[in-house]
């Protein structure tokens, strides 16, 4: 990767930290500074909700601790200018996130399902970027035995014009095989804000956190979940998750499986989201399980049209 190619990313890196530490969720707390919990379900409860709660027992602990619910909105109402301005990533992305999800669910008459259909609409309006970052994931793995033995030949080599010329060499193969290394980036930075975005919009939106979809509080992470009755949805829930993860990043998977420690990689990858998800809300382990899901069936027919292309 050249100078100009790493300066994007770090140019890139540094705008999305700044977005990110504009706004964030906080968790509300009592006079001890002890977290508040939801009654119902057991769950932290948010402080900056950005509209009104509708479960009485919930609006009674809010007003008990602090949070003058008269002000905001219902979130039947809200809209994107709804409440005071809170920086540039809670306006760009949280409120209309935020938004969507709560017109869409109340047309519908379900916040969970509406967070399915907007997660599947936010990867049908990035399949052109995510398409080609699979069609680079399958040129690679093309690439890979040329890409090795390069590797190979250069392993003893740390002197600064072995390293110059394994780099060209290098490039030289992702020139043959239309390779950029930079494509395979762009979805995955374009992925993070939109989880967290997804993270907040549940968070902070009492009508989707108290919302529930075949058991499951979307609000209420699978490690509180497992504690309730209905225990077994949060069990199928990161099944769910496990599988779509492990497999997705098994079918993204590019450098030379031979080697134990790539063989590993899709494990720990894996058990890295699967241990996170279950302290996240169970609202996004299901938005993380439809992405999964949209990403393998959409590898599995990038990789067949690759075959009938290189039959025909």
């Amino acid at each position: 990767m050249n100078k100009e190619n790493k300066k994007k990313i770090k140019i890139g890196i540094i705008i999305l930290l700044l977005l990110i530490t504009t706004g964030c969720t906080t968790t509300l707390t009592d006079k001890n500074k002890q977290p508040v919990k939801n009654e119902e379900t057991g769950q932290n409860l948010t402080k900056n909700i950005i509209c009104k709660p509708t479960n009485k027992e919930t609006i009674k602990q809010y007003e008990k601790n602090g949070v003058k619910i008269e002000k905001l909105p219902d979130c039947e109402d809200f809209k994107v200018t709804s409440g005071k301005y809170e920086g540039l990533w809670t306006s760009l992305f949280v409120k209309p996130l935020a938004f969507l999800l709560l017109l869409l669910g109340k047309h519908i008459g379900n916040y969970a399902l509406s967070l399915i259909i907007i997660s599947l609409l936010i990867r049908l309006i990035a399949f052109p970027i995510t398409k080609k970052t699979a069609l680079q994931s399958e040129l690679i793995k093309k690439a890979q035995p040329e890409l090795d033995r390069i590797q190979k030949k250069y392993k003893d080599k740390q002197d600064q014009e072995s390293m110059i010329k394994q780099n060209q060499e290098m490039m030289m193969v992702y020139k043959k095989y239309n390779i950029n290394p930079l494509s395979g980036c762009l979805f995955s930075m374009l992925q993070l804000p939109i989880l967290i975005a997804f993270f907040e919009a549940v968070q902070r939106t009492p009508a989707m956190f108290e919302d529930k979809l075949l058991g499951l509080q979307l609000g209420t992470t699978p490690t509180v979940g497992f504690q309730t009755a209905t225990f077994y949805s949060y069990i199928i829930l990161m099944l769910i998750i496990a599988f779509t993860t492990f497999y997705s990043f098994k079918m993204n998977s590019t450098g030379n499986m031979q080697d134990p420690s790539m063989k590993m990689m899709p494990i720990m990858m894996s058990g890295m989201i699967i241990i996170t998800a279950l302290f996240l809300p169970s609202g996004l382990g299901i938005y993380w399980a439809t992405s999964n899901l949209f990403t393998i069936i959409q590898n599995i027919i990038v990789k067949r049209s690759k075959a009938v292309n290189g039959k025909a």
